[in-house]
Order: C-alpha cells, then structure tokens, then sequence
C-alpha cells in the first residue's frame, strides 16, 4: 500500500519537479538568486558604508565591462539613432541609477518593510501591461495564484511600521514597475541583439552616474571610502547576472510574461524572508509564515499553469 501511495506521489510530482528544472525555468531561477543576492549585499553594505552613487557608478562599470567581455556586441553609433533605443534603453538609463538612489530614501523615511511592499507591488505594472501591450490571455488558474500571491506580499511583510512620507515609496513602485515592463520590451526587441542594448544600457548608466557624481562632488568627497570599490564591484556582478538571466527567462516565456513577472516576484519575497529568517535571525509571526506558505502555492499555481496551458 505505501508503494502504491510513492508510485502515486512520484507520478504527480515529476512532472512538476522536470518542469522546474527545465532550462527556461532555471534562467529564471538564477535570477531570482542574483537578485536577492543584491539585497543581500545591500543589507549588509549599510553597516559599513553608506549606498551612495560612488558605490552604484562601479557597479554599472563592473556590468558594462562583463557585457563587454561577455557578449563581443558590435560598436556602432547606428543604435543611438534608432526607436527602439530612444524609447527603451534611454528610459533605462535614466531610470535605473535614480531608482538605486530613492531605496535608500525610502528605507530611510519609510523604513525597509514598506519599501520592499512597494518594490513587490510593483508587479502591477507589468502584469497590466502583459495584458494591453504584450496581448497575453492568463488563465483562471493563473489570475487565481496572482491573487493568493499579492495576498501573501501582504502577509509576509505584514510589521508595525510608522511612514514619514510616502512620495519616495510611490516614486519606487514606478520606478520598478516601469523597469520590468522595458526590460520585457527588450528582450523581444529585433533590431538588435538584447545583449547589445543591455552593453549600451550598462554604459549610459555609469555615464549618467557619473555625471550625478560631478553635479554634488563636494558631498561626494565626505560619502567616498575606497571600500566602496569591493562592494561596487560584487554588486555589479550580482546585478549583471540579474538583469541577464531576467531577460533570458522572459525571452524563454515570450508567450507568457506574468509567469516571469510573478514567479520573479514571489521567488525574490520567499527566498529572501528564508535567508532573513535563518542568517540574519529576522522574527517571523504567524502572519509571515502563512504568507510565505501562500506565496509557495502562488509559485507552484503559476508552474502548474504553465504546464497545463503553455
């Protein structure tokens, strides 16, 4: 009988099991890693430095010198002229050193729980878009795991916590949520390879950091300390593998961007609640732990339903 119950089990499971562990899903993996590993690397950068725009003008260095390593793009001028660059990659490189600048702001006047709420709300945005510009049809099962999983965002961040003001969460949740829905647009941009606009990205952003560095250079010297350089050069690391698998999993769910934008988001809250948990001794009620568990079957939902309609 127990054999007939581990038969029944393992003829349920497998499939679910393979399906994670197929390549299109292990990109998305991988960046659900790298991006809490930032996190990570952030929390701990705060108790020995500050993050200022020093620190994130070598991070976008270190990423334009591994694009450039690592993808060989062709160096033309062409791209600077064409659409696609002006309404995709120029917003970014705007909007990516700026957005790394409010989370510190955030933290500061609305303290981390809030701001992680609005860096995870921001999942609207992009699962919005997946509907009028990417012309996606999700599935009951799909719409019905996107509602348990913002219910979790809720539970599992779920903390007494006094707001000072809420602009800069506001500015955050744009901010992020615009980004996802550009670097959709990426990666099923034609007119050139994604690697190359992500080399082109990654330079405009650590010119334009630079650039912020000029504009305040007398409170750049007070913020400078040459620590800055290590951290600099792990985040970029971090960060490039991030936005590098990000966009190859949604390449891989072209058809599908919520299964990208959700399954990112969700992974990214129950990974790093498990290693605030278990690292950094973070407290967890009973709230957090049945949100976490919501957030798990919000993840498994959207595989399913992968595996099923997909």
């Amino acid at each position: 009988m127990n054999y007939n119950i581990y038969y029944v089990k393992q003829s349920i499971l497998k499939p679910y099991f393979s399906y994670i562990c197929h390549k299109k899903m292990i990109f998305l993996l991988i960046s659900i890693i790298c991006s809490v590993s930032v996190g990570v690397l952030f929390k701990l950068i705060k108790t020995k430095t500050s993050i200022n725009i020093f620190l994130i003008s070598i991070n976008y260095l270190v990423a334009f010198i591994l694009s450039y390593l690592l993808f060989k793009p062709k160096i033309t001028t062409e791209i600077f002229y064409h659409s696609g660059f002006l309404t995709m990659a120029l917003p970014l490189i705007l909007l990516m050193p700026t957005v790394f600048l409010l989370v510190p702001k955030a933290i500061e006047n609305s303290g981390i729980i809030k701001t992680d709420i609005a860096q995870r709300i921001s999942l609207i945005i992009p699962i919005l878009c997946s509907f009028w510009l990417f012309g996606e049809i999700v599935p009951n099962l799909k719409i019905f795991a996107l509602i348990i999983g913002f219910l979790s965002i809720f539970l599992i961040l779920s903390k007494p916590d006094q707001s000072k003001n809420s602009l800069y969460l506001i500015l955050v949740f744009f901010g992020y949520g615009i980004a996802d829905v550009l670097y959709k647009k990426i990666a099923l941009f034609t007119a050139f390879p994604y690697t190359t606009m992500l080399f082109y990205i990654f330079g405009g952003c650590m010119v334009f950091s630079l650039v912020l560095i000029f504009s305040r250079f007398k409170s750049f010297k007070s913020e400078y300390q040459p620590k800055s350089w290590l951290y600099g050069i792990l985040l970029g690391s971090f960060n490039f593998c991030n936005i590098y698998f990000y966009l190859k999993a949604h390449q891989a769910f072209k058809e599908t961007p919520t299964t990208v934008f959700a399954g990112m988001n969700f992974g990214v809250i129950v990974l790093g609640t498990l290693i605030g948990y278990f690292f950094f001794r973070e407290k967890l009620t009973k709230k957090n732990v049945f949100g976490l568990i919501m957030a798990i079957l919000a993840v498994s939902l959207i595989v399913i339903s992968d595996r099923i309609y997909g």
